[in-house]
């Protein structure tokens, strides 16, 4: 059974920095990809990164690429989304996915995605 858990979300003022952190279990394909996405009241589910677990090839979405970095531990089965200069806009619920293979052509499709964690709060604060 996979099980995907997300934590690190909390209240951050802007321009202000947060890491989360989503440890996997019982992913047992040759490879695949951890993606973060996010959504906010009232808007549609937005793709943020993704980070293929053999190679660490990493994709960002245009809307956070210079601020967020997607990382791996290998040895902790765990993924973080380290996110500086948080916006207004960055707030949301984040949420960890895992898909099978790597992150290559839909990672940005949630329904590319087998496997969800419970999501974890982002507030930033003006």
């Amino acid at each position: 059974q996979v099980e995907l858990v997300e934590s690190g979300g909390g209240l951050v003022q802007v321009g202000g920095s947060l890491t989360l952190s989503c440890t996997a279990s019982g992913l047992t394909y040759e490879d695949y990809a951890l993606g973060w996405f996010r959504q906010a009241p009232g808007k549609e589910r937005e793709a943020v990164s993704c980070i293929t677990w053999r190679s660490g090839l990493t994709y960002v979405h245009d809307s956070v690429k210079g601020r967020f970095t997607i990382k791996r531990d290998n040895a902790k089965n765990t993924v973080y989304l380290q996110m500086n200069g948080l916006k207004p806009e960055d707030e949301a619920m984040y949420f960890c996915a895992g898909k099978p293979l790597d992150c290559s052509g839909a990672w940005t499709s949630g329904n590319a995605y087998k496997h969800w964690g419970q999501g974890t709060q982002v507030t930033v604060s003006s």
